[in-house]
């Protein structure tokens, strides 16, 4: 009798751990001929697995034979991820694509951006379709700048590092969570508490001598306004010196909001203007009338 062990090739010579117990008891692991030939032979030095055509043992009780089988059943979540990463590598290794081969991370800027807004729309339309294709296109700017990065010969770095990094930052971060169960008060901390100290600690770790280190300077200007606000504010600057600050009226306007978000408040404001506009062009239209023509404006103007 020969027991069927599924593997997904996307991982590589992975056996799911549900199977390890099975295939080390077993008399033979055979592999299945449609594995592809990477992983098998990976399969075949470190298990000692044979090929669809080594006869069968002469003496074997049952089941204790298995073969291993492709097929994707008890992937962990992120299998998808190994193969966007092999995808990557392919494009812009030698053989592959003459434009990603090219690209620098100088030249990934733009897309960077024109993803991140595209994303952005997705959420705010809550277009779930989109939001998922925007994702990937997040992530494809990821995976591309961590391969570049591979390249460096003063210092390189890949997708594992990064991801690696992350996971220390978010386990650090996280003390209430991944260590002893930080409490505030006699009480798990509240969402308020969780991003004073996430802040605190990022301070600490980054060893920051103001509180607006870190702010990514690249940003909108209401929102990077807002951000230095916020850090400020949270710094223990009093409200009075932040309001006089500057006495730019859109400032002004910012400072007064507290947490408010300008960048979207201001999207929301251009989005309105939008529809309007757009309203009485097509309102004058329908009309018969020119959209330009004098007063066409105010008779059409949406409500």
């Amino acid at each position: 009798m020969t027991e069927r062990i599924p593997v997904d090739p996307r991982l590589g010579a992975v056996l799911p751990a549900a199977a390890v117990r099975a295939v080390a008891a077993a008399d033979q692991v055979r592999l299945h001929p449609d594995l592809p030939a990477d992983v098998a032979a990976a399969f075949a030095r470190d298990l000692g697995a044979v090929g669809p055509d080594a006869p069968l043992p002469k003496t074997t009780a049952a089941g204790t034979v298995v073969e291993l089988v492709p097929g994707p059943a008890g992937a962990p979540a992120g299998a998808e991820l190994l193969e966007a990463v092999r995808v990557m590598d392919r494009l812009r290794s030698p053989g592959g694509c003459p434009w990603d081969a090219a690209q620098t991370p100088g030249s990934l800027l733009r897309y960077l951006v024109e993803e991140t807004y595209e994303l952005y729309d997705a959420v705010a339309d809550d277009d779930r379709a989109a939001v998922r294709e925007e994702l990937g296109d997040v992530l494809l700017q990821v995976l591309f700048h961590a391969r570049i990065a591979q390249e460096d010969a003063a210092d390189p770095f890949g997708i594992d590092e990064v991801a690696g990094e992350l996971v220390a930052k978010l386990v650090g971060r996280h003390p209430h969570v991944f260590g002893d169960g930080e409490v505030i008060t006699g009480a798990v901390m509240t969402p308020g508490e969780q991003q004073v100290r996430w802040e605190e600690l990022k301070a600490v770790e980054k060893r920051r001598e103001s509180a607006l280190d870190g702010v990514a300077t690249a940003q909108p200007a209401a929102a990077l306004v807002a951000k230095y606000l916020s850090r400020s504010r949270r710094a223990g600057v009093p409200d009075d010196l932040l309001a006089a600050a500057s006495d730019d009226p859109l400032y002004a306007r910012i400072a007064a909001g507290g947490d408010a978000d300008p960048e979207g408040a201001l999207r929301a404001a251009a989005a309105e203007l939008a529809r309007r506009v757009r309203g009485a062009e097509a309102a004058a239209r329908a009309a018969g009338e020119d959209p330009s023509a004098d007063g066409s404006w105010r008779r059409h103007w949406p409500a």
